[in-house]
């Protein structure tokens, strides 16, 4: 008998993926957590029935929420990530020898102690001297916080369940405070390509707008997320994303990527017309 595991896309749409083996199933305070095995996607991480990453593709996301801020501002030192308990986007922050300190705030103990047994290639650099741990709601922990990140990466989930109180106008208004004068906001941003997702992506971009002078969205091509066309914001206090791409100072640093370069980071900003009138109009 062949096992399936699949995704509802839309109330019209099913994404299944043939498991090998489930290697773990749990329940967390907050969420239901599962690893499977899979012969095409390799190892998948999934919470409440929703595919958080393969480990065929879930370099495309990790390396899009990092190295297009960094390479914007290569001189980032202070980090706070927001979500990220894979450990995928601080395996990523960890290959810059100039960041100094990472505070990585994760509502839920167990998906970190999940993945650290099950993904290790997700997971791996969560011991990194640089990187503190904290175990707590993103949003109450940024509302102490003025002045003092230069980055903010909010590695969420979808905007319910845990993660529904990083998608409000409150939250990116205490993360304005909390970044620098030089600061830069990153976050997942959904995708607009089917109906049921327009809504939410246009409300978060106007949210995120409100407070911050330059705000915009940039994309990536990843097969296992629904639909394929994902969706980032990046804002800031005053750096944006292109004008100050500083490409030939970033290619010094000898970062090996496998989808990240600087000529995609320019490309991403240049979004279709049917994104650009649903967001910017």
């Amino acid at each position: 008998m062949e096992l399936w595991f699949t995704e509802d896309h839309t109330k019209d749409v099913k994404f299944s993926i043939r498991v090998d083996k489930q290697l773990y199933t749990g329940e967390s305070k907050f969420q239901k957590i599962e690893v499977l095995s899979t012969p095409e996607f390799g190892r998948v991480l999934v919470l409440d029935g929703f595919i958080m990453l393969t480990e065929k593709d879930e370099y495309v996301y990790h390396e899009m929420m990092v190295h297009v801020p960094m390479a914007v501002n290569p001189d980032i030192k202070n980090v706070l990530v927001i979500g990220a308990g894979d450990g995928g986007t601080i395996r990523e922050l960890v290959r810059y020898k100039s960041i100094e300190n990472i505070d990585m705030v994760e509502i839920d103990e167990q998906v970190v102690r999940v993945c650290k047994s099950y993904l290790p290639f997700t997971a791996g650099k969560l011991g990194d001297g640089r990187v503190n741990i904290k175990y707590e709601d993103g949003l109450k922990f940024v509302r102490t916080k003025s002045d003092e990140y230069d980055l903010i990466i909010v590695d969420s989930t979808d905007p319910f369940g845990p993660g529904e109180g990083l998608f409000t106008k409150e939250f990116y208004g205490n993360c304005y405070k909390a970044l620098k004068d030089n600061g830069i906001l990153v976050n997942q941003h959904e995708s607009v390509y089917y109906d049921s997702y327009q809504d939410e992506v246009k409300k978060t971009h106007a949210r995120i707008k409100a407070h911050f002078p330059v705000c915009t969205v940039y994309q990536a091509n990843i097969p296992t997320y629904p639909s394929g066309h994902w969706l980032f914001g990046f804002a800031s206090k005053g750096i944006h994303p292109t004008e100050e791409l500083d490409a030939e100072r970033w290619s010094k640093l000898g970062i090996i990527t496998r989808y990240y370069n600087t000529d995609l980071h320019r490309g991403s900003f240049m979004l279709p017309n049917n994104v650009r009138r649903l967001i910017f109009s």
